[in-house]
């Protein structure tokens, strides 16, 4: 790695660590506070989480136009750092008022910035980090283990914080933005060189690359691969937390031990996406993805039949291993079969926005199941119909020699990646 690389290497690291540490004060616990704290119901939480969704249906497709038409350039990282740092302010003096006021007014504005700081956010920030990856030859997986072993430190701290004062989380998110504002500040990242690298300086992004994106059929099969399996495993998470709480005698402490836990299990998935792109190479990109739909599924059905806190422990984990395996093979497959002029659209489209649009459908209803028959039925529920999607997804999801004209053009980076891995071994990972 030359010494330019091993500095942006670095520098977009540190704003991933940074970043998704913020994003944990905000959201790690955000089901467990609104239950505990401003005692919301399952259905009022997942309105609330389905508002959330909405705003990042709508914020996802400007980021990935944004960070297409200014590529390496850092507007789409001011915006989000910026975010970022009203987190207190916003939690505090907004959100919680008007959640105790009216909780479908809170949704809505808790909406308009979670949304857009936080889950719109955070696949904006992944795909400009893979963005600088492949133009600097580095694997993306490297850099977003500082995403999730950020998220993780974080998360360490949450439990015994939210017992003390949920403030405290918020007021600490605050803080960490501005040392992200300011390594922004310093981060040096020359905005012409993935053109130099690319070749693409006679085909820059247009808008009417979208148009013919949005008419292409293998765009709309990954789209319902998106808002099938993994949407199901995000609905699952957002009241997991609860559902863990609750298995313990007190509440205080379940939710102590569930920051503790989560904080195991993002420190898993880091470790996990140092091991994730040698898995996805050596089995392929589309049974790399019906290997992590297959981990969900097993995720799912195991929260809707285990009761007992170690038990639910062991389930949590399983995610340290699915995510790293469905995030990298996401990127591989967009990789594979898309041009790379609209890859952070296609990202952000294709996959963030699909999964906020799965949310904002499933999480009300999930949420009132909850309410109604219960967390381990609804679970058991969402694990049958994630395995009928995924047989779909067999016939569904393109073979990875099905757009020889995509790999050919080095989208993605994944001909330069295949190489290093064949002569490194694990150093390119």
């Amino acid at each position: 790695m030359s010494s330019i690389a091993r500095r942006n290497y670095w520098s977009i690291s540190g704003f991933v660590f940074l970043y998704f540490a913020v994003q944990a004060t905000a959201i790690a616990l955000l089901s467990i506070w609104l239950s505990s704290s401003l005692k919301l119901t399952g259905t009022e939480i997942g309105v609330v989480f389905s508002a959330n969704a909405i705003i990042a249906m709508i914020a996802q497709p400007i980021y990935g136009i944004i960070s297409d038409k200014f590529g390496l350039k850092k507007n789409i990282l001011w915006i989000i750092a910026f975010l970022a740092v009203a987190t207190g302010p916003f939690f505090i003096f907004v959100y919680k008022p008007l959640l105790l006021f009216s909780p479908l007014l809170g949704a809505i504005i808790g909406g308009l910035y979670i949304g857009a700081a936080f889950q719109a956010g955070g696949g904006a920030v992944e795909s400009y980090a893979d963005r600088v990856a492949r133009t600097y030859g580095f694997e993306y997986g490297r850099v977003r283990m500082f995403g999730s072993i950020g998220f993780a430190a974080m998360s360490f701290f949450l439990g015994p914080l939210m017992n003390m004062n949920p403030n405290y989380n918020f007021v600490i998110g605050s803080l960490l933005g501005i040392i992200l504002l300011l390594l922004l500040l310093v981060m040096k990242i020359d905005p012409q060189k993935e053109a130099e690298m690319a070749h693409e300086k006679a085909e820059p992004f247009r808008i009417n690359d979208i148009w013919a994106l949005l008419k292409s059929g293998k765009f709309w099969a990954f789209v319902v691969y998106v808002v099938s399996v993994p949407t199901f495993y995000m609905v699952c998470e957002q009241q997991f937390p609860i559902h863990y709480a609750a298995s313990f005698t007190n509440a205080a402490t379940g939710n102590q031990f569930y920051g503790y836990l989560n904080s195991v299990q993002v420190f898993i998935e880091a470790g996990m996406l140092f091991v994730a792109p040698l898995i996805v190479v050596r089995i392929g990109i589309k049974r790399g993805l019906l290997l992590a739909n297959s981990l969900m599924i097993i995720r799912l059905l195991l929260a809707g039949i285990v009761v007992a806190p170690v038990g639910l422990s062991f389930v949590k984990l399983i995610s340290g291993i699915e995510l790293p395996i469905l995030l990298v093979s996401i990127f591989k497959y967009i990789s594979a079969h898309f041009s790379s002029r609209v890859s952070s659209t296609l990202y952000l489209i294709g996959f963030q926005f699909s999964l906020a649009l799965g949310q904002t459908i499933y999480s009300p209803v999930i949420g009132n199941l909850y309410d109604t028959i219960g967390f381990n039925e609804a679970y058991v529920l969402m694990g049958g119909i994630a395995l009928i999607f995924t047989i779909i997804a067999v016939f569904t999801l393109r073979k990875d020699d099905q757009d020889p004209e995509s790999t050919q053009e080095g989208t993605l980076g994944e001909r330069s990646e295949k190489g290093n891995l064949t002569k490194q071994g694990e150093d390119a990972i």
